[in-house]
């Protein structure tokens, strides 16, 4: 048991080494042709996947919090929507934007692990339960992370971005089926090899 928890926290401390790493460095922001990608939702895809909702849960707090950092340290025109303590050509953060910078990622990995041992129970293959646990977490970040702006800080993000209030779901629906796309892709192939790596390891 000590042996299990140890290598626990030692896979949870590389874990936080890798967010941090793609947060402070361009390895976590993708630029693909036309197309943006994040890639820091993968290690807690991989997290959940690995090692249940409480790998997941460790990895996407650190997510949101180091969110909330460089949402903080090094601002731009809309990262008011991450960050309570800054002010963006007069708009503030507020409490939602913790909400916003914390829930979808704290959820991603608790939605990568549920998926993830739904397909096991149902006795697919592991490549398919990767996979379709990929596509969810990936989806529930995006989709709650821009949903959140919508519901918070729609006429703030409008105005930041230049666009009016009512085309705004366009432009954010547009972000899901771009960039979105994208980072689906990205986490399906990546998750499914490092998984598959880490389970070796494991086993």
């Amino acid at each position: 048991m000590k042996r299990k928890q140890t290598r626990f926290y030692a896979f949870m401390s590389m874990f936080l080494a890798v967010e941090a790493i793609l947060t402070f460095t361009p390895l976590g922001f993708l630029r693909i042709g036309v197309l943006n990608a994040t890639t820091m939702h993968i290690p807690v895809i991989i997290a959940g996947i690995a090692f249940g909702r409480k790998g997941g849960i460790f990895t996407g707090t650190v997510f949101g919090l180091f969110s909330i950092i460089t949402a903080t340290l090094t601002p731009t025109l809309t990262s008011f929507v991450f960050s309570p303590f800054i002010e963006v050509g007069g708009i503030h953060g507020n409490f939602s934007s913790l909400l916003i910078a914390m829930v979808p990622r704290i959820l991603l990995g608790i939605v990568a692990a549920d998926v993830y041992q739904f397909f096991k129970h149902k006795n697919c293959t592991d490549t398919i339960c990767i996979v379709c646990a990929a596509i969810c977490a990936t989806l529930t970040n995006t989709i709650l992370v821009l949903g959140g702006i919508y519901i918070f800080f729609a006429e703030s993000y409008a105005a930041a971005i230049h666009v009016s209030v009512q085309a705004l779901l366009g432009v954010l629906f547009s972000v899901i089926t771009t960039n979105g796309v994208l980072e689906i892709i990205l986490a399906c192939i990546l998750s499914l090899s490092i998984c598959k790596a880490i389970r070796a390891y494991l086993h």
